[in-house]
């Protein structure tokens, strides 16, 4: 099975704390050893967003925000990539191909981010497209996708499946209302409708979830389904459970 991980730096490390990176290390050594082949896509989180806003009040235009903003994300991939140890590349990848030949070679590859004006939500989804992931699972800070931000409204509701075109929608809806964040942002949810992912958006704040949905599709958040899939994908058995 071939499975991309998307840990939002909010989820990874929202504080300096080992403890937490490990966890969710052991669970991605864990799916490796079982047979998954893994890409990983780290995120910048809070942090990342501090040293942006620091540096937009010293005057940085966009593009040396976004670039600050991947540096940051690969200082978490490299967190990640310590706890790892000799499954992993040394280094986060910081390209496609280079991630391709990483996976092929049996490794474990880490990245954070490639370039300005893309997020890790869109490069995680651009990854799993490249290498024709079985399955894209967002490990973010919230459990799933809302019909609206669910920090500014209260009556939003968490959708437990839906299309990728309904899930663009969403997130377009979502995008507009100033102050509002979504689970994934809208050039990943265009590159998840026009792949054809099947994807999952989950809390990833307790890495054992993480595992449940690649191993076994169980999970609390929410299934982005491509359209016209029928029967559930038999990478999931269902004697595992």
């Amino acid at each position: 099975m071939n499975v991309v991980v998307s840990i939002g730096g909010s989820v990874l490390a929202p504080d300096l704390g080992a403890n937490r990176v490990e966890d969710h290390a052991d669970v991605i050594r864990e799916l490796a050893d079982e047979g998954c082949s893994i890409g990983t896509v780290v995120g910048g989180g809070g942090v990342a967003r501090e040293y942006i806003s620091t540096a937009r009040n010293l005057g940085a235009n966009e593009i040396e925000l976004d670039q600050l903003g991947i540096d940051v994300t690969r200082l978490n991939a490299r967190l990640l990539i310590a706890a790892l140890g000799e499954a992993v590349v040394p280094a986060p990848v910081k390209d496609y191909e280079q991630a391709g030949e990483v996976l092929r070679d049996g490794d474990v590859c880490v990245m954070g981010g490639v370039a300005p004006a893309q997020t890790t939500d869109a490069v995680s989804a651009a990854l799993a497209e490249y290498t024709n992931a079985d399955l894209l699972v967002y490990a973010t800070s919230v459990p799933g996708v809302f019909s609206a931000d669910p920090n500014e409204d209260p009556d939003a509701e968490r959708f437990e499946e839906i299309t990728a075109t309904e899930l663009v929608d969403t997130i377009a809806d979502i995008e507009m209302s100033a102050g509002s964040s979504a689970p994934v942002d809208l050039l990943a949810a265009k590159i998840i409708e026009r792949s054809g992912m099947r994807t999952i958006v989950l809390d990833g704040t307790e890495p054992e979830r993480i595992a449940s949905a690649v191993r076994y599709g169980d999970h609390e958040g929410t299934d982005v389904v491509p359209e016209g899939v029928g029967d559930e994908p038999t990478y999931w058995a269902e004697d595992e459970r």
